[in-house]
């Protein structure tokens, strides 16, 4: 039987408050005529203001939309409709076989992603790519050590990072280029920290034959290498739990939104993170309510410490989870953990943690957990003042379980239980 998405996941999508209000004014059938679906996509044509109507087509794996509309949000307020319609009237979407413009455009889409395969598998091409990967980190190697030796305090012969940066996009290292165009905002008591970090990492990038292989998968992930979710999947071996939705994180910019969905799971233990994308004014796909569990089967990417996963086949719907805060470590505990992480993965920046039993504390030099033994900061920035000052409210001064990326730079918080209440959010509006 094909899965029905909740209307909750339908205006997650949405890029905005508008495009889910004029949503919902095309949810209904009346609008709609030629609608159909195959278990993989859907379609229809909606009514407008012009004689002809809009064709809207929905590839629901990805998800993908393409509509005939000339609005530039994306999706549009036609695809919510649809996917609402579909959602809250399945017998308003009958199954059908694609119309013909609908079956193009999914070929289409699948003759593209056929031929990014066959141009990621031929081996000349892998070839070429790793010779200008490694001559980029030999390039970034010697640029480092040269602004070591003039010094760091000494700004006469150094300039900005951007030129570095553009020549390691040339060479297909654009894992490096973003930490090189990170160095010019550090302060300077950072920066030998990072110069050496940097350092390590295309020392790694120009010896890559010489690693371990789940060492080299790192390495390859962190100057750039990408893998696809379907890659993934097919290379296995997949992990099946009922996996408990810890929190979840969106963070823009000019050119992306990104969402970070953490999971752990309720047999195995295993923590997961899951990434989804979306372009500017488009909702990442991803959507799973915090505190509920999703059995599905999970593919990690491969690594030295796996923890990044796509989500492969779904067993039902999310359910909700249990009344009770998941399991918590001491802080002790979460420094051991971080520092054992560290020792696969030296890059590593945090790891997710859940503490138990901490209390939220205010203090001049800022914010700090506290399990009564010992005290972790909160890495502020991470997370508005207002969501900290929300976490001590839900504390009133009472031990919370506390979830969220634990690290060098202190612990952000991401979401909050108290006894007997369902989990908080801290870092989404």
């Amino acid at each position: 039987m094909e899965e029905r998405w909740s209307t909750e996941h339908v205006l997650s999508l949405a890029p905005d408050a508008p495009s889910q209000k004029a949503a919902g004014k095309l949810s209904a059938p009346a609008p709609w005529s030629g609608t159909g679906t195959d278990g993989t996509a859907l379609w229809g044509e909606c009514k407008g203001s012009g004689r002809t109507p809009y064709r809207t087509a929905i590839e629901l794996a990805t998800p993908a939309y393409q509509c005939s509309c000339p609005s530039r949000k994306f999706p549009c307020k036609h695809a919510l409709g649809l996917l609402l319609l579909w959602s809250g009237t399945p017998a308003a979407v009958p199954a059908a076989e694609p119309a013909d413009w609908v079956a193009e455009w999914l070929k289409s889409r699948q003759d593209r992603a056929e031929k990014r395969a066959e141009k990621q598998a031929d081996p000349e091409t892998a070839r070429r790519r790793a010779a200008r990967v490694a001559a980029g980190a030999a390039e970034l190697r010697l640029r480092l050590a040269d602004r070591v030796r003039h010094g760091l305090a000494d700004q006469s012969t150094a300039g900005p990072w951007e030129e570095v940066a553009a020549r390691m996009v040339d060479a297909q290292a654009s894992g490096l280029a973003t930490k090189v165009r990170e160095l010019d905002a550090l302060p300077q008591e950072r920066l030998l920290e990072e110069y050496a970090m940097l350092h390590l990492l295309a020392t790694a990038a120009t010896r890559m034959e010489e690693l371990p292989a789940e060492l080299a998968a790192t390495v390859q992930t962190r100057v750039g290498y990408t893998v696809e979710a379907a890659e993934v999947l097919a290379a296995g071996p997949t992990v099946r739990d009922r996996w408990l939705v810890l929190g979840s994180r969106d963070t823009a910019d000019e050119r992306l939104t990104t969402r970070r969905v953490w999971l752990r799971g309720a047999k195995t233990g295993r923590q997961a993170l899951l990434l989804a994308f979306g372009r500017p004014g488009q909702a990442p796909a991803l959507a799973l309510p915090t505190g509920h569990l999703v059995e599905a089967e999970l593919a990690y990417y491969p690594g030295a410490h796996p923890l990044r996963a796509t989500l492969g086949e779904r067993y039902g719907a999310p359910e909700p989870g249990p009344a009770g805060p998941p399991a918590g470590l001491t802080v002790a505990e979460a420094v051991a953990g971080y520092g054992t992480a560290v020792a696969d993965d030296p890059w590593l920046e945090s790891r997710p943690t859940v503490l138990g039993d901490v209390v939220p504390v205010h203090a001049p030099d800022g914010w700090f957990l506290t399990d009564g033994h010992h005290t972790v900061p909160v890495r502020a920035s991470a997370v508005p003042e207002a969501a900290l000052w929300r976490l001590a409210a839900v504390s009133t001064g009472r031990p919370l379980t506390v979830f969220g990326e634990y690290g060098h730079q202190g612990f952000a918080p991401v979401t909050a239980w108290s006894a007997g209440r369902h989990p908080v959010g801290l870092t989404n509006p």
